[in-house]
């Protein structure tokens, strides 16, 4: 895959995302993404991105302030 941003080579790879929902802070390790050997842009896939939203509705109705999760154990 080729990086939208510069034009480099990406690599599949994981990573962690951290949204920031006001009152509360979401982090998920492990997620499966395409990185740029180049200028390290991160892309997900259709599904990823999907998956997410999904982990990012269920945390925030936890009302926690601090939700850390692993894309692995609930993908």
């Amino acid at each position: 895959m080729k990086c939208f941003e510069c034009g480099a080579n990406a690599e599949k790879g994981f990573t962690t995302s951290v949204t920031d929902l006001e009152n509360c802070l979401v982090i998920v390790r492990n997620v499966p993404c395409y990185k740029c050997t180049e200028c390290d842009e991160i892309f997900y896939t259709g599904d990823v991105v999907e998956q997410l939203e999904k982990i990012i509705d269920t945390a925030k109705k936890l009302m926690q302030e601090v939700s850390i999760i692993d894309y692995g154990k609930v993908a």
